[in-house]
């Protein structure tokens, strides 16, 4: 997701000062990005909390992380971060494996394919492919703008991602060779992540306020779905394929996936970037700029619950196989919240916001990058992914972003 200058408002908290990257214009209507050259003059830091039992480790990068992580099928963790690079990193003890340098901020979030090769997008407008075990780059492929998109891939391994202004383009792309097979052009830049449906329709927002959906095959519109502003929430699929999305029209909808008609509508009190997530009984939770997570029927699109934080909430939630649901917050904290009541079970707090969604590793373990630079290991007492159609950012935690097959 692309990072608004207009929403760095609380980058000073926490354990220690974190950095505040200044904008720079793109285009009319596209937000600013941060300097990922450099970190700005930091103000004298505040003396660190004792840090609570359950972190685990913290592993520091050069800039901030707003990349959600992904994890391996061997628990390697990879996130990527504003000082241009993409980190491997033992899921135990929070040591460096590898680390792959681009040519900009890699704000994309890593994904990964059946065969170990990870996936990422970086600011220097290219998608690369590495090997997980190596770090050695196997292709590139070059878009015409900013990628910050995170990939998905489809069940015969084509890559599917976006790019960002003057591109705004969603791209396939063979997984193996990196050969583009089609392109589909919006009306402007693709920040959303694509999801894929279990019938290979791929869907994904732009910032012309549709929702569209796409032969995974060909690249021919099926349809498409207009919301009243930016769609850069990127989609999740239910269990009988509805899919939802959030808008900067402070909405999130409910849309058949045959048709594209919308089945219901919920407004929330500002924009959602947020992407949903689904938990086992078909409740969605997304999280709005209004500061709040909101638990919605997925049925229905009746309000079951909602938790206020302190800040906007741009972070994804992920649900653990015990209904807990942890998501950040630029209030710069984690929290894990009741999934059936909406009580707060506990929080951390980071040095800066939150915006990067947490990945569940298969023990319970919790990994959130923050705007301090920092990707955190938390243990909790979930014990792995929730068993549900959409659990977070990427259906998985290898983030294919693929619903799972009928």
């Amino acid at each position: 997701m692309m990072i608004s200058v207009a929403l760095v408002l609380a980058m000073g908290c926490g354990k220690k000062g974190a950095p505040t990257p200044p904008g720079q214009a793109k285009a009319p209507s596209q937000p600013a990005l941060p300097d990922s050259t450099k970190k700005t003059p930091q103000p004298k830091p505040k003396p660190p909390p004792i840090k609570p039992d359950n972190v685990l480790w913290e592993f520091e990068t050069g800039n901030l992380v707003s990349s959600s992580p992904a994890i391996g099928s061997d628990g390697t963790v990879y996130v990527g971060s504003f000082d241009k690079k993409l980190y491997a990193i033992n899921p135990k003890s929070g040591i460096k494996l590898w680390e792959f340098e681009t040519g900009s901020a890699v704000e994309s979030s890593p994904a990964i394919g059946s065969d170990g090769t990870v996936y990422v997008g970086s600011h220097d407008c290219k998608l690369y492919a590495i090997n997980g075990k190596t770090g050695v780059k196997l292709w590139e492929f070059e878009t015409g703008s900013v990628v910050s998109s995170s990939p998905a891939i489809g069940s015969d391994g084509t890559v599917y991602v976006g790019s960002a202004f003057p591109d705004e383009k969603l791209y396939a792309i063979n997984g193996k060779t990196g050969g583009k097979l089609w392109e589909f052009v919006t009306g402007e830049f693709v920040t959303s992540s694509p999801a894929i449906g279990s019938d290979g329709t791929v869907y994904a927002g732009s910032y012309d306020n549709k929702l569209y959906a796409i032969n995974g095959k060909s690249g021919v519109k099926l349809w498409e779905f207009e919301t009243g502003d930016f769609v850069s929430s990127s989609p999740a699929i239910g269990p009988d394929g509805t899919v939802y999305v959030g808008s900067h029209d402070n909405k999130l909808y409910a849309i058949n996936p045959k048709s594209g008609v919308k089945l219901w509508e919920f407004e929330t009190g500002n924009l959602v970037r947020s992407s949903p997530a689904i938990g086992s009984d078909g409740t969605v939770y997304v999280g709005s700029r209004d500061n709040k997570i909101y638990a919605i029927n997925g049925k229905s699109g009746v309000k079951l619950w909602e938790f206020e934080t302190g800040s906007p909430v741009w972070s994804s939630p992920a649900i653990g196989s015990d209904g807990t649901i942890y998501v950040g917050s630029h209030d710069c904290k984690l929290y894990a919240i009741n999934g059936k009541t909406g009580g707060k079970l506990w929080e951390f707090e980071t040095g800066a916001m939150v915006s990067s969604s947490p990945a569940i590793g298969s023990d319970g373990t919790v990994y959130v990058g923050s705007w301090d630079g920092n990707l955190y290991a938390i243990k909790t007492d979930s014990k792995g992914l929730a068993k549900s159609p959409w659990p977070m950012p990427g259906q998985n935690p290898q983030h294919t972003g693929r619903a799972p097959a009928k």
